[in-house]
Formats: C-alpha cells, sequence, structure tokens
C-alpha cells in the first residue's frame, strides 16, 4: 500500500543536541501530550534530531501512529537512565580508557592500537537495539503519522553536514554547501553517529564515511525540516535563550573541564541560535514582499512560524546539585579536570547521564512548556 498524500501544511518538531541535557526535550514532549485532546495523534509529521535529540527523534518516530505511547516509553527511557546505559562507567572500563590514553600521550610512537575515544557507548548501542523497533518508522510513514525523520552527522571525511532522512516519497534529497540530504533507512548506526560528541565518544561508519557528532558543523539546525516541508517549527533547546552571563576578573586558569564544556557549548548551542536569529529576519524580509510579487519573481522562500522552548534555568546548575550521583570512577576522572567544581559543570550537564538529573530535566521541561501552555497550544492547533 503507497502512503497517503503528503499533507500541504506541516509541523516540524527540530530536537538539538546535548547529551545528558536532552532529557529536557522529554519533558517538553510529556507537556504536548497532556495537552493535547487526541494523545495518540502525532502533532509533529517532521522530525529532525541531532546528537542526544537524534535518538528522542527516532523514538517519537517509532512510535509514531500512537504519540503519547511514545513520549510514555521515552520518558521511562530517560527517567531511569543510569550513566552505565550509555557508556563503561565502571572503574575498569574508566581505567582502560584512560590506561590506553596515558601510553598513546606518552609512547604514542610505540603503539599500533590508539584509543578512539575518551569513553567506550557501547552500552548505548545495546540499549537502543533493546528498545527502538525501526519498523515502526515505516509503518507510520505508510499510514500518514509520518511525513519523514531527519537524523543530522557530520562526516570527517568530507567535512559535509549529512540528513539523513526516511519519509514520504514527497520528501526529495537536497545540497547545499556542506549540508546534504540523503535519503535512508535510519538505524542503530545513524543514532550512533549522530551522538558520537567528539573525543568522548567513538565515530561510527555509515556506508563508506566515519560520522561524529551531528551537531559539528551544522551551521543551519533548522534548515532539515525546512527542506522537508515544514511552514510551523517547534524547537526544543539545551541551553538557556540568549544565555549570557557578565564578565568578571579571573585570575585563575580555565580548567581542562570548562575548556572542554566550552567547546561542547559552542558546538552544541551557538548554531542553533545563529540559525533562529537568521529564520526571524528572512520572516520579516518575506512580511514586506507582497506575496504577487514573490510568486512573480519566483522567490524560492517561505515564511516560517517558530516556537522556541528552552530551559528557564542554567542546567549546568542543575548538573552540578547532582554530579554526586555519577559514578565513583566518573568522578575521579571529572575531578581531575576540575569538571567536579560547582562553578565549572558545565561538561557535567553533557555526561550526568543519571536518573537524579534528567528526571529534574524533564521536570523543568515539562513546568517550561505547560507555563506557556495556552500559546503551546494555539501554535499546534492541540
Amino acid at each position: 500500500m503507497s502512503p497517503p498524500p503528503a499533507s500541504s501544511a506541516k509541523t516540524a518538531l527540530v530536537l538539538t543536541g546535548g547529551g545528558a541535557r536532552a532529557a529536557y526535550q522529554v519533558g517538553v514532549l510529556l507537556a504536548v501530550a497532556k495537552l493535547s485532546t487526541n494523545r495518540r495523534k502525532n502533532p509533529f509529521p517532521i522530525l529532525c534530531g541531532t546528537s542526544a535529540g537524534a535518538i528522542n527523534a527516532a523514538g517519537i518516530a517509532c512510535l509514531a501512529d500512537n504519540f503519547g505511547k511514545g513520549v510514555a516509553v521515552l520518558a521511562s527511557f530517560w527517567r531511569n537512565m543510569h550513566a552505565g546505559d550509555i557508556y563503561r562507567a565502571d572503574p575498569i572500563g574508566i581505567g582502560v580508557s584512560g590506561a590506553h590514553w596515558m601510553t598513546m600521550l606518552t609512547l604514542g610512537w610505540l603503539i599500533r592500537s590508539r584509543p578512539r575515544s575518551l569513553l567506550d557507548n557501547s552500552p548505548l548501542r545495546e540499549l537502543l537495539s533493546r528498545h527502538l523497533d525501526f519498523r515502526g518508522i515505516e509503518r507510520s510513514i505508510a499510514n500518514g503519522a509520518l511525513h519523514a525523520l531527519s537524523i543530522s552527522a557530520s562526516g570527517y571525511e568530507s567535512g559535509d553536514n549529512i540528513n539523513f532522512f526516511q519519509g514520504h516519497p514527497d520528501a526529495q534529497p537536497w545540497h547545499r554547501v556542506q549540508r546534504i540530504g540523503i535519503r535512508s533507512k535510519i538505524g542503530v548506526e545513524h543514532l550512533l553517529a549522530s551522538s558520537a560528541i567528539p573525543f568522548i565518544f567513538p565515530a561510527a561508519k555509515i556506508h563508506r564515511e566515519f560520522f561524529g557528532d551531528g551537531s559539528m558543523r551544522q551551521l543551519a539546525p533548522i534548515s532539515p525540516a525546512i527542506h522537508l516541508g515544514a511552514e510551523r517549527v517547534l524547537i526544543v533547546g539545551a541551553g538557556r535563550k540568549n544565555e549570557h552571563q557578565e564578565r568578571r576578573r579571573v585570575d585563575s586558569h580555565p580548567s581542562l573541564a570548562q575548556i572542554a564544556g566550552h567547546a561542547l557549548s559552542s558546538i552544541f548551542l551557538d548554531s542553533l541560535a545563529v540559525d533562529i536569529e537568521r529564520m526571524q529576519r528572512i520572516n520579516r524580509t518575506l512580511a514586506a514582499i507582497p506575496p504577487s510579487i514573490r510568486e512573480n519573481n519566483e522567490i524560492p522562500l517561505r515564511p516560517i512560524k517558530a516556537l522556541i522552548i528552552s530551559p528557564s534555568e542554567r542546567l549546568e546548575r542543575i548538573a552540578a546539585e547532582h554530579a554526586g550521583a555519577l559514578p565513583w570512577a566518573m568522578r575521579m576522572m571529572l575531578g581531575g579536570i576540575g569538571g567536579m567544581n560547582r562553578r565549572n559543570g558545565t561538561l557535567t550537564s553533557y555526561l550526568l547521564f543519571e536518573k537524579p538529573y534528567t528526571r529534574a530535566l524533564i521536570d523543568l521541561g515539562y513546568a517550561d512548556t505547560m507555563a506557556r501552555s495556552d500559546e503551546v497550544g494555539e501554535f499546534l492547533d492541540l
């Protein structure tokens, strides 16, 4: 049976990266399901995910024909999270990884087998294989519950940001500068590639190339949704909107953890803020051009309605409060580079896959969304 015709007006959900911070997205989705008058109906025909957001997007896509159930399964997944479900956090796993890195740094010219990453994420592969039924993506496309799922990953060889998408036949591939959309059957490898945080998790090979975290070199995080036909976009970020701290005098050199956290925030947060600003500017420009002129001059742009939901609190502060939940081997490793300092919780906020922290973020996402319930309900026609 062929899929039903594509809807003329589509709403997209864009879920960004952020490691353990992606638990916040689940709280937002729980609120959306709560506000919906039909919990089974998927309000997001287009799902776009990057990094940990790719795992959440795929989780919804696999059960897009029963949105409420999909969100409940995802919430259970994150509410009962342990670091050991994502990476080897036991003393042996951490010790072996640390020994490999020390050997490479001191005797690298003598060894052939070099470490691929700081942490071993093989538990994540097993977890995704157990909990996600990827056959549900095609089933949901066939019955009209889903138009497309897009997963972003960054190619280490080509330097391109690749958007692997599985969707309705009407969804067409695209090619822009360093941004490519490729039709593909989504599976575990795509999620491992998209969530492979540089240096921390190993790259994943898809076809002929190795890929890393989709947030790297992602110049336009919202563009996959637009290419797939979205006219409205709900964007869930992993950092406070317009996040900024006052500059103050600091005499001590930044710790390795502070530098690493700064680098990850640059990868995960900055491009989204820039792309939102770009989209809003284009919308204002289009509003000043009469539709007839746009049509007569074949201007290939259309206004995009957007709603952005982002944390009302600083997630690194919440992470600092719950950092003690990490396995002691991880606490020792992070403590050695300054990551357990309450003022340097940014790196920890990305790696703290423990339920006290993830539950706090889910609750925050739910509260932030319910505080804007009228706005969200109107935007999504709930």
